[in-house]
């Protein structure tokens, strides 16, 4: 998606151990236009499939998962990173590594909201090695409910995550490819998956 490499080429700042902060933008400050942008894309690559429910992760992707959602007609579900008072009764859960925040978590999702009757799209803001993705797939699995696919903003094609989640025959439509990034010289390629 040219909108989005653009975006990043102009405001993406990379930092030592492969982060690219997209914050001005993406997962901090938003720019409701280009998630708008992102959404409707989304929309385009999975308009073949009846989707039923979004289902992203706190908290990054819950701004690019709302606009998702809303092309879609359709609820957006987060997975929650620690089981609060409010979250009553069964629950999906599922292990996930961070890679910004170097830490292993619990994902929780209410059993409430996902079932054998959904047709889920996955969606994030990033996609580097895919713990994360890998939890959710989990979760949609244990509800039994049907995985369409994953969308994601943009996908550290390096970090391999996307590739192997390719090889399983999981669908991934990402809306930038980065193949590489160069923290010495502020420098970074795009590229493309079918």
């Amino acid at each position: 998606m040219k909108l989005l490499e653009e975006r990043i080429l102009k405001d993406g700042k990379i930092f030592e151990g492969n982060v690219l902060k997209v914050d001005s933008f993406l997962n901090h400050q938003l720019d409701i236009n280009l998630l708008s942008a992102i959404g409707e894309e989304l929309k385009n690559k999975y308009s073949d499939c009846d989707i039923t429910k979004i289902l992203t992760i706190e908290a990054s992707g819950i701004g690019v998962g709302c606009m998702v959602a809303q092309f879609f007609n359709c609820p957006l579900l987060f997975a929650k990173k620690s089981k609060t008072i409010n979250i009553k009764g069964d629950v999906y859960t599922s292990k996930v590594e961070s890679f910004t925040h170097k830490c292993t978590y619990d994902i929780i999702v209410s059993k409430d909201f996902l079932s054998p009757d959904d047709n889920v799209l996955i969606v994030d803001d990033f996609l580097a090695k895919g713990n994360a993705l890998n939890g959710l797939i989990d979760i949609v699995n244990q509800s039994g409910a049907h995985l369409a696919g994953c969308g994601i903003a943009i996908e550290k094609a390096f970090q391999g995550g996307g590739d192997k989640l390719r090889a399983k025959g999981i669908r991934v439509e990402s809306m930038a490819i980065i193949e590489n990034m160069d923290c010495e010289n502020s420098t970074l390629t795009f590229g493309t998956r079918n």
